[in-house]
């Protein structure tokens, strides 16, 4: 795995993004999730050195030791989990594509569980949930790493889409009812921007 890689990747396109993500948590969420996102990047790109020498479980510890400690807001204990998951699930240094798809099915999970919460709920795991499943069908099919790559890029942005139409029941979203309607989770929208990214340079291949 490109971890390294896929850092710069990340950076690139929610900088590419930040209009639609700020403007999204402006009009439905706390405001602070751009800025959140990029504290937490930029933390990364200051342990890149460290990370270049570190097997791939040991990469994703670190960068969610990081995440935990820097980002604030209700997304940074969430996408910390997420990577410590990760290190927890990710056996060695060269792991298959099956069990990469089982590690991110079991972070997603330590995600619900830290957040106590669900798909349907608008929120982040409204991407996440659904595409680790996908990741974990196609994972055990016989198509190849573009082709799985090129479905779930698609498949999470008709996710993030869905979100649009969704009553939120979590978060500071919750309390705004029916206002929340007709606008993407921001949630969503960063973390299908960051599946996206991987994607599309695993599509390049």
């Amino acid at each position: 795995m490109e971890i390294l890689k896929y850092i710069v990747l990340i950076d690139q396109a929610i900088n590419q993004n930040e209009s639609e993500i700020e403007g999204l948590d402006r009009a439905i969420g706390d405001g602070d999730h751009f800025i959140n996102l990029k504290r937490g990047i930029t933390a990364l790109h200051s342990i890149t050195d460290q990370l270049s020498t570190m097997t791939v479980n040991e990469q994703f510890k670190m960068i969610g030791m990081k995440v935990l400690s820097t980002v604030g807001g209700a997304s940074g204990p969430l996408f910390a989990t997420f990577f410590l998951e990760m290190g927890k699930h990710v056996p060695d240094s060269n792991p298959s594509l099956h069990i990469i798809a089982e590690a991110f099915s079991k972070a997603v999970d330590g995600i619900k569980q830290r957040g106590k919460s669900d798909v349907g709920q608008k929120t982040m795991l409204d991407v996440l949930i659904p595409v680790a499943s996908k990741f974990q069908k196609l994972a055990s099919s016989h198509m190849s790493a573009q082709e799985i790559a090129s479905d779930i890029n698609q498949f999470a942005i008709d996710c993030a889409h869905n979100t649009k139409d969704m009553l939120p029941s979590k978060g500071r979203s919750s309390g705004l009812g029916e206002r929340a309607l007709g606008h993407i989770d921001p949630g969503a929208k960063s973390c299908q921007v960051m599946i996206s990214a991987v994607c599309q340079h695993i599509q390049g291949e």
